[in-house]
């Protein structure tokens, strides 16, 4: 069994870039005790943004869950950045916000956000299950699909960078 995060992910065909910088005033993570709060991640391949529309538009369901899977995959990078990529030190995903840039018609938010939450679980057993809003919103950063937020306990505090 994979130690590593970034080798958890490898297990299942996938590889975690590099934590995203922010964008503006803010810092990618925080941690407060023994909870680890991840800035909104939002769908990016190669370091550029993903799937640039809105759900009920020009972007597809499957797409939609492809976008909150990579944006998943960004908050899983901020995990490992945060924990020094240590797989053991992550107790559970506790909270999952998911932002779906969509059409006033469109009710599907739920089913694109289980991409992230599908992948939380994949990545993390019964740990990975966790509470979750799944939200359609007008417009994201950079144009994209999907955004994620998160919420992470911790098994042992760590020191903030």
């Amino acid at each position: 069994m994979a130690t590593t995060l970034s080798a958890r992910v490898a297990e299942l065909g996938l590889a975690l870039e590099a934590p995203a910088a922010p964008a503006a005033n803010y810092v990618p993570f925080v941690q407060e005790g023994n909870l680890l709060y991840i800035s909104g991640q939002i769908s990016r391949k190669d370091g550029q943004s993903a799937y640039l529309g809105r759900l009920g538009d020009n972007i597809a369901d499957d797409d939609g869950v492809q976008a909150a899977r990579l944006a998943a995959l960004g908050v899983l990078a901020q995990i490992a950045a945060a924990t020094g990529d240590r797989l053991d030190r992550v107790a559970r995903v506790v909270r999952l916000g998911v932002f779906v840039a969509s059409t006033p018609e469109f009710h599907r938010q739920s089913a694109i956000a289980n991409g992230a939450s599908d992948l939380m679980v994949q990545v993390f057993g019964d740990a990975g299950r966790h509470a979750r809003s799944a939200v359609g919103v007008a417009s994201l950063p950079t144009g994209v699909a999907v955004e994620v937020e998160a919420v992470i306990a911790l098994k042992v505090p760590l020191t903030q960078p």
